[in-house]
């Protein structure tokens, strides 16, 4: 499969960029400012979204079969914030969550029926999508839920296609090398509302982007599968 995903650098992203590509796929990953291996592209930039879609395009040979919207942002503001502040944050978050996602997604769709069908796009959304998140923290939230929404729309209008479209809903994660974090200050707090005991790892959920980008049948169109360690269940 020749597959693009954005926010590759860290996190779940670069886990599942690099399990995407030790399965043998053909992966160009995304990021903010790039690397050796990485396609560079401030999503903020309206223009982004299609220069980081037809650089990868023209790095996969003109083919692109799976979609992965990971990149994002999470960036809190105080409910009392300046009005100019909290517009400001608003409309970060969501050109950076939501909007880039929609744009590369409206190029992943018209791509996949110019060539006769076919083709899947996996959206990271959030247990916030769900069960909200901090007070500091709206605008997430609400893109969070917004790109649900999308991902849905996606899958029930382009079905008849072969336009395969899911989510991933994850809770809190952390790698393995941020295990001191949940030692400190309030780790405890985020462990005792997770009744698995523990924190998703970021390779667990790179799995369920392996899954949904390669494996999941059909008929699991419009999913969106939950990775919370049943944090929140629904």
């Amino acid at each position: 499969m020749n597959i693009l995903i954005t926010g590759a650098s860290r996190g779940i992203g670069a886990a599942a960029y690099a399990l995407l590509k030790k399965t043998g796929h053909h992966v160009v990953g995304h990021s903010t400012k790039g690397s050796d291996q990485l396609i560079a592209g401030d999503l903020s930039d309206a223009a982004a979204p299609r220069d980081i879609w037809d650089t990868a395009l023209d790095e996969l040979g003109g083919t692109i079969d799976v979609l992965v919207n990971n990149a994002g942002i999470y960036e809190g503001v105080a409910d009392n914030a300046s009005d100019e502040e909290w517009h400001a944050a608003w409309n970060r978050t969501l050109t950076i969550n939501l909007q880039a996602a929609a744009d590369l997604s409206r190029l992943a769709v018209s791509h996949f029926l110019d060539r006769g069908g076919g083709g899947r796009i996996v959206n990271i959304s959030s247990r916030a999508a769900f069960r909200g998140d901090s007070p500091q923290h709206w605008h997430y939230a609400a893109s969070k839920g917004a790109l649900v929404s999308m991902t849905r729309t996606i899958a029930r209008g382009y079905a008849g296609d072969g336009v395969l479209c899911f989510a991933v809903a994850p809770g809190f994660t952390v790698s393995e090398m941020t295990e001191e974090y949940l030692q400190g200050r309030g780790g405890a707090q985020i462990v005792a509302d997770i009744p698995l005991g523990r924190v998703a790892s970021t390779d667990e959920v790179a799995e369920v982007i392996r899954w949904l980008s390669i494996d999941a049948p059909a008929s699991a169109t419009g999913s969106i599968v939950d990775v919370n360690g049943a944090s929140y269940v629904r």
